[in-house]
């Protein structure tokens, strides 16, 4: 049910994005160049290789075979880098400032990649929470890892469809 909402907000984010877009391409496709598509590209790698771990990770665990805390800890480590990254693009993208027919363009670019990010961090915290109890006890696969790994695998679909509408798709 959760990830239904998820997917209703972030639907509707997308709509407002685009008829937004619309009302102002010139302004918008500026805004849009003065994104790093290389920092945005690395992202998707990231998240593409760090949900591959954790695909790795719940078959691990459904063996209840040790090397499931080494593929969520290495999926663990792909969100973390995501997080890193975003954190440079934020902060070279505020420090350059936004002209004012950009605001609306960089407004919704902040709405949608920060509760993205926020996403993200939720992930890793999960991954973390899992991490740290299999340490301790023993992957099994009835923990509630599928659950995890689904809204991973969610965070990473969101990104698939984030990255080339604000990153790389020309009006």
């Amino acid at each position: 049910m959760f990830i239904g909402a998820d997917l209703a907000l972030f639907t509707a984010l997308f709509i407002g994005f685009v008829r937004t877009r619309m009302a102002d391409v010139g302004a918008f496709e500026a805004a849009r160049l003065s994104l790093d598509p290389d920092r945005g590209g690395l992202n998707t790698l990231l998240l593409l290789t760090s949900s591959w771990c954790i695909v790795q990770g719940v078959h691990a665990a459904r063996q209840a075979a040790p090397s499931a805390v080494r593929w969520m800890s290495a999926g663990l480590v792909g969100g973390l880098g995501f997080v890193i990254v975003k954190a440079t693009e934020y902060t070279a993208s505020i420090t350059h400032g936004h002209p004012q027919p950009q605001k609306d363009f960089f407004a919704w670019y902040y709405a949608i990649t920060g509760l993205h990010l926020a996403h993200v961090i939720v992930g890793c915290i999960l991954l973390t929470v899992f991490a740290f109890r299999w340490r301790k006890h023993g992957p099994s696969g009835g923990d509630g890892v599928d659950t995890a790994a689904c809204f991973w695998h969610l965070v990473d679909a969101l990104w698939i469809l984030i990255f080339p509408l604000i990153y790389l798709v020309r009006p």
